[in-house]
């Protein structure tokens, strides 16, 4: 498993069409056909061990919430941190106080 950070803090200034205080972070470019969706952990919540069946990349786009591999070592995760699992990497994800995340699958992720 890797941490990325995906917050403001790491996007772009948008300066085309006259924007004003707007930002942009590109994640990733899909060339295989990709699962996109969120998943909504309520608070306690926990998504049991399991072994990614493709590479998935899991964003905190909302709360916070935690990771954790065979190892047991919990990562904390908040707005805009993500984590990319590889194909047959055992990953256990779950939270405290709630969390929503955006889940994008594929054979192939190439990230930004």
């Amino acid at each position: 498993m890797k941490k990325y950070n995906f917050s403001q803090e790491m996007a772009n200034q948008i300066s085309n069409y006259q924007s004003i205080d707007a930002f942009y972070t590109k994640i990733m470019k899909t060339v295989e056909p990709a699962n996109i969706g969120f998943i909504y952990i309520e608070p306690g919540g926990v998504v049991g061990m399991h072994e990614a069946p493709v590479p998935q990349l899991f964003i905190v786009i909302q709360g916070e919430g935690w990771v954790c591999g065979k190892d047991q070592e919990k990562v904390n995760l908040k707005t805009g941190e993500g984590v990319l699992w590889q194909t047959g990497e055992a990953h256990e994800s779950g939270s405290h106080s709630g969390v929503t995340a955006l889940v994008i699958q594929s054979e192939q992720i190439h990230l930004a």
